[in-house]
């Protein structure tokens, strides 16, 4: 009997989906050839080096989606489909006091952990949870008619959250069963046709237009489906140049002489979408929604504690020296600051523990005498390499100015009103999973490559003090 095991599931999830979202979103598959056009073109400028932070046929293979849901309910029968395609929840964002507007969210990132799962297919799906309890947002009548709306919806069949718990306990699933797990998932984010119901989805709108899109409806849906691009620079102009109305800005760090770090995230406006609506009379008629939209991203080396802070530091400059100065363009002013304070090459990012690499024996290791045990001397000696580690996860600034750029109206905030406590250990008290910090995955992946460093050169251990500073 063949079996289909769990990458084999993801790889074929994450295509699934990719074709669901280009029938249902026309412009994303502009946004792919567009994408390929551009990684092609980049690996003809720079040879081997623009694989440095992933293969082509990786990065060109390589997507990551955004959900939405309304309950911790919703939220855990999510993690149990997406850990049937081994993918776990990493990393904690809350998007309410995200700027430029809040957003009445708090997520998590499911994907693979695994460095050769990453290497395989590194699929991601951000999933946002509404947080109707917050009275900045929801008052007390609007939260119980959420949550009465939320938990009379069914988003996961029994049929589906059956299959996944069977691949999850057995690695995967027969050939008839995983075709079915892949049909009832996709089917799971499509688009409903379902009308909607007019007054019930402009009263939320008018708070949040995400949470109109997580309430206002009966099913939840791709958000959008992310490409990644070795030159998000290039993509942004190429789109412009085919008639796609991009949105002002690239988010996240700027475009430099230096090292890439973390991610940069761009997207095409959201789009005009035919839908039914349900209207106060009883009769259905069509009307549009822009809620969905193309996102693209280039990913650079993540960043440790220390990188973070630094890169905090930075932002908070830039925001200072524009207020300073507000005519000067964003891009400007970053690409300033970067200049004068980022490190411009891997090593020192290495030297100074601002980033994670990962570290292996040379294969033109020099051959006899002593060999150091410092791990600097033996980069510097030429016995050790160090390779960046690809930064997985997400921004929560970043996050926000996308979906800032999307949204149609500024929805309404009461500052006034008490925020409800919301964080990492509520989240995982709420999918009853723990949730790994991103931090810890790549130090995992740092640590073990040094274990085989110092096992391939024969040495009891490494000295790497520099990496615990």
């Amino acid at each position: 009997m063949t079996i289909v095991d769990t990458t084999e599931l993801r790889v074929r999830f994450a295509a699934t989906l990719s074709d669901l979202y280009g029938r249902e979103v026309p412009a994303y598959q502009t946004l792919v050839e567009v994408s390929a056009e551009v990684n092609q073109r980049y690996l003809e400028k720079n040879g081997a080096d623009a694989q440095r932070l992933g293969s082509l046929a990786r990065v060109t293979a390589e997507r990551h989606g955004a959900i939405r849901v309304g309950s911790p309910n919703e939220l855990r029968q999510a993690a149990v489909v997406f850990e049937a395609f081994g993918m776990y929840p990493v990393g904690f964002y809350d998007l309410r006091d995200a700027a430029p507007r809040p957003i009445p969210v708090v997520s998590t990132a499911f994907r693979p952990v695994d460095a050769a799962e990453l290497a395989a297919n590194p699929f991601r799906v951000f999933t946002s949870m509404l947080v109707p309890e917050d009275r900045r947002f929801f008052d007390a009548n609007l939260e119980a008619r959420l949550q009465a709306f939320i938990g009379a919806r069914t988003l996961f069949s029994v049929e589906l959250l059956e299959l996944a718990e069977i691949a999850i306990a057995d690695g995967g699933l027969p050939v008839p069963e995983a075709d079915r797990l892949l049909e009832l998932a996709t089917a799971a984010f499509a688009l409903s046709t379902e009308p909607i119901d007019e007054a019930w989805y402009r009263e939320l709108d008018a708070i949040s237009a995400v949470a109109a899109d997580i309430g206002g409806v009966a099913s939840t849906h791709i958000n959008h489906l992310t490409p990644r691009v070795l030159d998000i620079d290039d993509l942004y102009e190429s789109m412009q140049a085919r008639g796609i109305e991009m949105i002002d800005d690239i988010q996240g760090p700027p475009d430099w002489d230096g090292p890439d770090v973390l991610l940069r995230q761009t997207s095409f406006r959201a789009l005009a979408e035919p839908r039914l609506f349900r209207r106060a009379d009883g009769t259905v008629g069509e009307g549009d929604l822009r809620v969905r939209f193309g996102e693209v991203e280039a990913r650079g080396v993540a960043l440790t504690s220390a990188g973070r802070d630094l890169y905090d530091e930075l932002l908070a400059e830039v925001d200072r020296r524009r207020t300073v100065d507000p005519v000067r363009a964003r891009r400007e002013v970053a690409r300033e600051v970067w200049a004068e304070r980022m490190p411009h090459t891997e090593r020192e990012l290495e030297k100074r523990n601002l980033a994670f690499f990962t570290y292996s024996v040379a294969a033109d290791a020099p051959r006899g005498g002593d060999l150091p045990s410092d791990l600097t001397a033996l980069i510097d000696g030429g016995w050790v390499v160090a390779e960046p580690i690809v930064y997985e996860d997400f921004l929560p600034r970043s996050a926000a100015g996308i979906f800032a750029s999307n949204l149609t109206a500024a929805g309404t905030v009461n500052e006034e009103s008490d925020g409800t406590p919301r964080d990492m250990e509520w989240l995982e008290m709420a999918i009853g999973k723990p949730i790994l910090l991103p931090e810890e995955v790549y130090e995992a992946q740092r640590q073990a490559s040094l274990t085989v460093v110092a096992e391939g050169l024969g040495l009891d251990g490494i000295d790497a003090q520099h990496l615990k500073e």
